[in-house]
This record gives C-alpha cells, structure tokens and sequence, in this order.
C-alpha cells in the first residue's frame, strides 16, 4: 500500500483569521492527511486584534488577547515561521519565498494577510527611514512602524498591532492628551476607553454626526451626548490639513497639535490616525492575482486568478467571476468584521479535509448578515441593515413604504429605530437599549418576523424584563462565533457559572466581546452568576 502524500497548506498571516484556520486545520495535520506551515510577520502567538483597544488602555492583560496555544500547534506537526514576511509567490513552481529565503513548496496557499490602516495626507507629516528613535531614557521609542518599511512621525501613530497599543498605553499611564482622528466605530470606541482610563481624548472628524454610514440622525445626536456625558471632547466638522511638531530634549521631532482648514489646533501629546483601513494585497498583486477591494475570490474562497490560491478575512473581496469577471471595478469588499472571517476560516479548512477524504464539501453560506456593534462601557449602541427611512414618509408610486417605529429618550440618552417590510426586521439602529438592541440583532439576524406590538422589544430594558427573550434557543447570541442561545443555556446547566467559563466551551464573547452582557444575563437568569469579575 503506497503512503499517503498529504496535502501541503502554506498559511500567510497568522492573525486572529489565520489562527482559527490552523486551528480548525489540526486534526488533520496531526493524522498526516494536511502539511501545514504557517507564516506570521510578528513575533509570539496570535492575538485578538479585536480588542487591542482594551489592551492599550489598561483594560485587558496582554494574557487575555491570545487566542491559542501554539504549543498544542506544534505538537500536532504544523510549522511556524514566525517574525518573518511572506516575500513572494511564484506560482509557475508553487513556492512561497520567505524574507529570509527560505522557500516553501505548497499544493495550496492561504492567504490571511488582514488590512493596514489608512493614512492620511497632512502636511508635517513625514514617513521617516525605519531606524527607530529613542526616547529620553535611551529605550526603543515606538514610532507606527508601518508596511512600506517606514514609520510616521514620533507621536503620530494608527492601532493596528501590539507595538501600537505598547506606545499608546505608556501615553494613557500618564494621563495624556490624546486626539483620535476619525469617528467610525474603532475611534469612538478608542475615545470612550481613554476616557475611562483617565486620559484626556480628543475625537476629530469631518462631518457633523459621529458614524454618518451607519446611524440616521437621532442616533446620531443621542451618540453625541453620550460621547460628551462619558468625558470625550467632540470636535465635529473637521478637515484635518496639517500636524505642527516640536523638537524634544533628545532631539525627536514630535507631534504637538493637528491643525484643520480653518485655522483651529488641538493640542495633544499622541495623534492616533483611525481614518479606516485597506486590505494588504500586495502579495497578491505581485504574484499577478486579481484584486480589487480585496483579493478577489469566488463563493469558495478561491482566486479568480489561481485555483490554488484562496484568501480568508480582510484581505479576501468575495464576488462572483461568473457575473463580474469583465467588470472595471468589483462591487463589495471585505466586511472588516471579526465574524465573517473566522466563518470563512472555518469553512475552508473543512473544505480541504473534505477534499483530501474525497468528499464534496458542504458549499459556503455566510448566512450572517453584518451588525456594527459599539464596544463600551455605558455606550450601547448596534445598527445593521437599512436605517435611512423615516416615518410617515410617503412611497413613490406603485412602491410601498417600509413600516418605521421610532423611540426616543432624550433624558435618558436612549433611542431606537426599527425599518421592517412586510413585517420582517429589514434594518434597525439602536442607542442606549442593550437588551432591546440584543433581542432587535437576533431577530434581523435571522430575517424574522417583529411582533405586532413593538413596544414588547422596548420594554425589555425595563426592569424586570431582562430576562425574557421573543427570538427563542436557535437565536444567535454570539455572532461572531455564530454561537446560539440554546448553546450557551446548556453550557450554563453543565456548569459553566461565568462569561469566561461559557466562552472557553462555546467560543461565545471571545470575539469583539460584545454579547457579554447578554451572556451574562443568562447567567444570571439560571441562579449561577459568580461575584467575582468574568
């Protein structure tokens, strides 16, 4: 009987999407059936990108970020090449060449190469040689070493990696000054935390409301007031031109204020640019695979270019090549969610164990629709779907209009839209109502019905009403791990008597984190919450 040649996987990038798949991968790898090696640019273990925010407040240990046992890896046979950049894939022989030569033959490549943050043009703002200052103390100095070999300014820096969140932590400890440019989700969340950390944040934007993509203006205005009541200084409405630096007593240059067309400054020992992100897709368009947004992949996560080639998480743009392979640009892109990609990781290391067993694997269906979720403390706030209608607006003729319930509390900074058609939740936005925003996110996650009586869902942030729950046990509480409700209840009956219990058997909150309440709650609503923290 001849040996099995098992098949050989090179991973490129080991972020929280390429651990899941070498995670999810093992099995296979420690029978012999899958040869994997992985190929990571930073040093350690992987991390929860996710909640870097946390850690770079003081909020997490650097313990809480990892996400998986790379001993256990090894023993298993996978193969890592860590602190180490992919340097190109020559497809003609199937080899991946490594920054320090090495050369990895494959049968298959992964690409897990995640984003970059944008930068923006200012002006004083400098790319300087990658030959990193230090500080006063003769220490290496932090600079947002980034992808082209370069780094920016001292004291202007993005939040990517555990390096970003190290340099702004030493800021925060201090209780410094700190301006976030951008008002998306990562730069509020940003703000809010600095503000609980006792820093002194600072949230620039352009425009006149935080998160102008995804609220309507009433959670626009409530979202505001938040931010204000929670410490954070908002400075709307501007269109950020130029840094003005100063020379420090060891002879760095410094960022001292960022500047807007108007003439304002704002004032800060740390500018933290959180103007977006990018896929990395340079790998790829060295190699001559098409991209567009992302890598792009058809609905089985394969290159259009290689079928050799397959691409998970931020880097990878899904789309059709059937219906746009003629198409100058490409409609969608990454979702830049921590969910889809972990599904995504999923679904293809099943697909080549199927492959490798000679069984046709089940096709890949990202049921989930998307949710943006604020992760704070006292900031609630999830919005999906379509959010712009408003009530009593008519329908142009021969449309229906979609039925809109609007709630507001000013006093109480809570508010709460739901766009239904047909009765089915189409969109919602919510500010302020965690429990009605919990119960409204399972419910459009699974294109269900809203009962005829709205207020039902409102009422659920009552007191005394926590606990019950419309959407039932196959409701997903955990979307970025896609765990249900009836999991975690009988993670709960087992034993399981705090979140981090319940999320080392489930998975559940392990992602962005913001389910933990709700888990939580169940807890509490079984009789087993412990008094100590989670």
């Amino acid at each position: 009987m001849s040996p099995i040649v098992p098949l050989r996987v090179v991973l490129i990038g080991f972020g929280p999407v390429g651990a899941r798949f070498a995670e999810e991968i093992v099995p296979a790898v420690a029978s012999g059936a899958i040869e994997l090696t992985v190929v990571g640019a930073e040093p350690g273990a992987p991390y929860n990108r996710v909640r870097i925010a946390e850690f770079a407040v003081g909020r997490a240990d650097r313990d809480d970020l990892d996400l998986l046992d790379i001993d256990a890896l090894t023993a298993a046979g996978v193969l890592i090449h860590a602190n180490v950049h992919a340097h190109r894939i020559d497809r003609s022989v199937r080899i991946v060449e490594l920054g320090d030569g090495t050369r990895l033959p494959y049968d298959r490549v992964v690409l897990a190469t995640g984003a970059r943050a944008r930068v923006p043009h200012l002006d004083g703002l400098e790319r300087v040689p990658c030959q990193t200052p230090t500080d006063a103390a003769g220490d290496t100095a932090h600079s947002s070493v980034l992808d082209g070999g370069g780094a920016l300014t001292a004291g202007v820096q993005v939040l990517r990696d555990l390096d970003d969140a190290n340099a702004l932590r030493a800021v925060v400890a201090a209780g410094g000054r700190v301006v976030v440019l951008g008002a998306g989700v990562l730069g509020i969340e940003l703000a809010l935390m600095l503000a609980g950390a006792a820093a002194v944040p600072t949230l620039a934007h352009f425009g006149p409301a935080p998160m102008p993509r995804q609220l309507d203006r009433g959670a626009a205005w409530v979202l505001s007031a938040s931010l204000a009541a929670a410490g954070v200084q908002v400075v709307p409405h501007t269109r950020a031109e130029a840094i003005v630096t100063r020379v420090d007593a060891d002879g760095v240059r410094r960022f001292h204020a960022l500047v807007s067309s108007d003439g304002r400054s704002i004032e800060a020992d740390v500018l933290v640019l959180s103007c977006g992100v990018e896929a990395r897709t340079d790998l790829a368009t060295e190699a001559g695979l098409r991209a567009d947004a992302g890598i792009l992949v058809d609905h089985g996560l394969r290159s259009w270019s290689d079928p050799n080639v397959y691409a998970i998480g931020d880097c990878a743009h899904i789309a059709g090549p059937a219906t746009h392979l003629h198409d100058k640009r490409v409609p969608g892109g990454p979702s830049g969610l921590i969910g889809p990609g972990w599904r995504q990781a999923e679904w293809l290391a099943r697909a080549f164990v199927s492959d490798v067993d000679g069984a046709l694997p089940a096709p890949f269906d990202d049921e989930l629709p998307a949710m943006v979720v604020l992760k704070s403390e006292g900031v609630e706030l999830v919005s999906a779907g379509e959010i712009a209608p408003e009530p009593f607006t008519p329908a142009p003729r021969g449309e229906v209009a979609p039925g809109v319930a609007v709630w507001a509390d000013e006093e109480h900074g809570a508010y709460t839209k739901m766009v239904t058609r047909d009765g089915v939740l189409t969109g919602f936005v919510s500010v302020g109502m965690p429990r009605t925003a919990a119960e409204l996110g399972v419910l459009y996650a699974r294109r269900a019905e809203l009962p005829s009586d709205r207020s039902l869902l409102l009422r659920l942030d009552s007191a005394g009403e926590a606990t019950r729950s419309i959407a039932g046990p196959e409701a997903t509480v955990c979307v970025c791990n896609a765990v249900s409700a009836g999991v975690i209840e009988a993670a709960i009956l087992d034993g399981c008597s705090s979140v981090a219990e319940v999320g080392r058997c489930t998975r559940a909150g392990t992602g962005c984190g913001s389910c933990r309440s709700r888990i939580a709650d169940m807890i509490e609503a079984s009789g087993s919450l412990e008094t100590a923290p989670a």
